[in-house]
């Protein structure tokens, strides 16, 4: 019997380090003169609580944001903050300083930053200043 091969939050190490990848970006994100008011909460932990759930289960985790929040919907999420490049380029600047911070293997984080890229470009919605 052939077992299950692991999923890549299992290999990367499960929670904690999804935990601190999320907690280094929102360490960027509070004194982020573009993005911290985007954010409705005065505390980022909300914001935090969400990313965080929300990228365990799109790696293999658990399932808790669907349970909690329902379809991701991700554009639809974020349609009411003006995102320009600008805001996903600071964006963009937090989580690579963020991943940088995992020490992951080179092609697990090569996995992980294409897709928090294009996820990134993904969220534009204006190109007004």
């Amino acid at each position: 019997m052939t077992l299950p091969s692991p999923s890549f939050y299992e290999q990367v190490g499960g929670r904690p380090t999804f935990e601190r990848l999320v907690h280094e970006f929102y360490r960027g994100v509070a004194d982020d003169p573009v993005l911290k008011p985007m954010y409705p909460e005065e505390d980022l932990g909300p914001a935090e609580e969400r990313l965080l759930m929300f990228l365990e289960q799109y790696w293999g985790g658990p399932t808790t944001y669907s349970e909690q929040r329902g379809h991701p919907r991700l554009r639809m999420r974020h349609l009411p903050f003006k995102v320009n490049p600008d805001a996903r380029d600071r964006w963009l600047a937090h989580m690579r300083a963020a991943v940088d911070t995992l020490d992951l293997p080179p092609v697990a984080e090569a996995t992980l930053w294409d897709y928090l890229q294009r996820a990134a470009f993904a969220m534009v919605n204006t190109f007004e200043e």
